[in-house]
């Protein structure tokens, strides 16, 4: 009982449900594991009764808990309103005044005998406290004055018992709302490549796609894959889901030619020289089969920006890149010297000389000095790629789109990368994330990302995660949130266990929330949820109270508290994304043709026999053609495969989703998926150009000349305005 209350006390689970009505404990070694990496030594019975007496004793000695969430225009929580009569309350701003801190008194009867001594609800033991906790409070009392909205500092003092500080949160009861409903492409930027490309999509391409698609087809959004940078390697991971830095975007997305300082360098020759290898690079993987090379593309970027660089920079772009540099502070100083020193010592800082793995160091100071120039090098790449980024969400609302560009947030990052080691006190040493064994997988899963510790964001204010936020949302019309599941609780796994040796810990999901809220609005921008697979109960209704949108997806929109049939439309929900695919999902030709249980039984993946798949599959989408069919939405019959992925985007349009997401190789009848998950080898994961249903690669300038994707398109193309009138973006309210 005492490991068990010990754990608790500190998110940490002792048991857990991978089915209904079935609950696995958790071994104690796991929960030993975990709270060690959480800073809490429970290795013998007398360590886990000390902590257990410490974690206690200052849960009642307490007046805060380490974060109070206040929701602007809602009742305050019970932290605030279960303190002592006599309590003062001094707040410390985020941006600080010039009158002195504002003070509130409490006075007497407003004492709320539920609230536990440490002035937070309880959690259910190994549990994620309900997300709907603070909807029960009271009123907020006469003495109450709430703050800006803002992340504060709050000090209570009352007579008798210790000072207490806490994070205080004033976030908007909502993020930004879509304006009206809008249709938009999904695509990985990498994939689309066009006759300016250097061998892969670009910033330039993402600018171009939004201009066009937005002009001309009346999209209101594109949302692409993570821009995040990538651990250098040889070769480098291509996924982009496992980067080295989640706050920075990689300059492998630049395009060279609009770098203003492209026309003054010193060796135009050498600039032309590698534009010619590059379009060797393209060629390669248009017309040859081969597969997208990001080491070979950052080869030639990397000797191209060289060039750049060593371009001065007139009056005005120094003082813009001044600028940029003391907006992005610490975190951009950290990131470029991590670069600098994977350059030299390689791209596992766990592997640099001892005194080079703490960034606070005075040999890593001392390194910074001797690497001056590479730092400022990298600095200013990250400098080149925020510029391109803010000109691709210009060029996409500049079109009438009334989202842009929606960005993507990876779960995660890898355990070698920037961000580990700048932030190292804020990860969990010795954990990764993953998924516990369900239905589907039953030796569950390990991500081999570091999580981030609970306590040490708490501790910090939430900055790693408020700055990420800030980087991210700064030129996004929409962000989508990968495994959004993670604000509330992920599976952590002890170094050296199996995923089913694992546990989840709690975030303060209420605290997590408020600060995403926070910067949303900050921002004006959309959030999207990515919320499939098993969801803990109550997140969903959590996330919508929030304004955060979800994710629905055609195949798994079933009624599965009945019958199992497929969803029909007006029954779907209104506050999510609706596609017809992912990019972990085959695409729609492939699931409509069968050809992607051809595809895993090529690669050995099936679990059962092929005949025994392709029955399944096939009653599976034949009853979603049925339905289609039934509707309406299928008058050309269901052997018509362009009709039936026609007749797929028509279901999508009449659910009541605010955004209709497009998979964009879907509109040319693409087979091939850009990841297949449960393989490394032995697909080409994250490296594949888009191609057409006979898997020849299709440039951008030949596909928005596809005969077949305007025929899809036109299912989605809002009503045209007269000609020589611009046509207005989805849902666009009148000025």
């Amino acid at each position: 009982m005492g490991l068990s209350r010990l754990a608790a006390l500190h998110g940490v689970a002792t048991s857990f449900s991978p089915s209904a009505e079935v609950t696995v404990p958790v071994p104690d070694g796991t929960v030993v594991a975990v709270l060690g990496a959480l800073g809490v030594d429970a290795t013998t019975p007398e360590a886990v009764r000390e902590a257990l007496d410490a974690a206690e004793s200052a849960a009642r000695s307490r007046l805060l808990p380490p974060t109070v969430v206040v929701w602007s225009g809602e009742p305050l929580p019970p932290a605030l309103t279960g303190l002592p009569p006599g309590t003062e309350l001094t707040l410390h701003p985020e941006e600080p005044a010039a009158a002195p801190p504002p003070r509130m008194r409490i006075p007497a009867g407003c004492t709320d005998p539920a609230v536990s001594p440490d002035g937070a609800p309880p959690a259910p033991e190994g549990g994620t406290p309900a997300p709907d906790a603070v909807s029960t409070a009271a009123p907020a009392p006469a003495w109450w004055a709430e703050p800006p909205l803002g992340v504060h500092r709050l000090t209570a003092r009352a007579p008798g018992r210790p000072d207490s500080s806490c994070t205080l949160v004033v976030a908007p009861a909502r993020v930004p709302q879509p304006p009206g409903r809008s249709h938009g492409f999904l695509v990985q930027l990498y994939s689309l490549l066009s006759a300016r490309s250097w061998g892969m999509g670009d910033l330039g391409d993402l600018a171009d796609l939004a201009s066009w698609s937005g002009r001309c087809l009346g999209a209101g959004f594109v949302q692409i894959n993570p821009l995040h940078a990538a651990v250098l390697g040889d070769p480098t991971d291509p996924s982009p889901y496992r980067p080295s830095s989640r706050r920075f975007a990689d300059p492998v997305h630049l395009r060279i030619e609009s770098v203003p300082e492209y026309g003054h360098a010193a060796d135009p020759a050498a600039l032309d020289e590698l534009r010619r290898r590059a379009a060797e690079l393209s060629d390669a993987v248009l017309t040859k089969g081969a597969l997208i090379d990001r080491d070979a593309v950052w080869a030639l970027k990397r000797q191209a920006l060289d060039h750049l660089v060593a371009v001065p920079l007139t009056p005005g772009r120094r003082a813009a890149y001044c600028d940029f540099l003391a907006e992005q502070g610490q975190a951009l100083e950290d990131h470029a010297l991590w670069c600098a020193l994977a350059e030299v010592y390689g791209s596992d800082w766990h592997t640099w000389p001892a005194p080079l793995r703490d960034p606070r160091s005075t040999a890593t100071a001392r390194a910074r000095t001797g690497l001056l120039e590479r730092v400022d090098f990298h600095c200013r790449l990250a400098w080149l790629t925020d510029g391109q980024l803010a000109a691709a969400q210009r060029a996409a609302r500049d079109a009438g789109m009334a989202v842009g560009i929606v960005h993507d947030l990876a779960v995660g990052v890898h355990p070698g990368g920037a961000d580990t080691w700048a932030q190292q006190d804020a990860f969990a040493r010795g954990m990764s994330v993953g998924a516990p064994p369900d239905a589907f997988n039953a030796r569950g899963q390990d991500w081999g990302l570091p999580p981030w510790r609970p306590d040490a964001l708490a501790a910090s204010g939430y900055a790693p995660y408020r700055g990420l936020l800030r980087g991210l949302l700064a030129h996004a019309g929409a962000l989508r949130i990968d495994h959004v599941m993670g604000l509330f609780r992920l599976w952590w796994v002890p170094e050296g266990r199996p995923p089913t040796e694992g546990t989840y810990v709690t975030h303060d999901a209420e605290a997590m929330l408020a600060v995403l809220v926070l910067e949303a609005h900050r921002a004006g921008t959309v959030v999207i949820g990515e919320d499939l697979g098993t969801v803990e109960p109550g997140v969903r209704e959590a996330l919508a109270r929030r304004g955060v949108l979800g994710t629905s997806v055609l195949w798994f929109e079933r009624d599965w508290s009945g019958n199992g049939r497929p969803l029909a439309p007006e029954d779907w929900r209104e506050d999510c994304l609706a596609t017809a695919t992912t990019h972990d999902l085959p695409s729609t030709a492939a699931r409509l043709t069968g050809d992607h249980v051809t595809l895993r039984h090529r690669l050995g993946l099936l679990t059962r026999s092929l005949d025994e798949e392709r029955t399944e599959d096939g009653a599976d989408t034949a009853e979603w053609l049925a339905l289609l069919t039934r509707l309406g939405l299928l008058p050309e019959g269901g052997n018509d495969e362009e009709a039936a992925v026609r007749a797929v985007h028509r279901f999508l349009l009449r659910t009541p989703a605010r955004m209709a997401g497009v998979w964009l190789p879907d509109t040319i009848g693409d087979r091939r998926p850009q990841n297949l998950p449960g393989t490394w080898d032995q697909y080409p994961n994250w490296r594949l150009p888009i191609a057409d249903a006979g898997g020849h690669p299709v440039t951008l300038e030949e596909l928005a000349a596809s005969p077949r994707l305007h025929r899809l398109m036109d299912v989605l193309r809002p009503r045209q305005d007269p000609p020589g009138t611009r046509t207005a973006p989805p849902g666009a309210r009148p000025s």
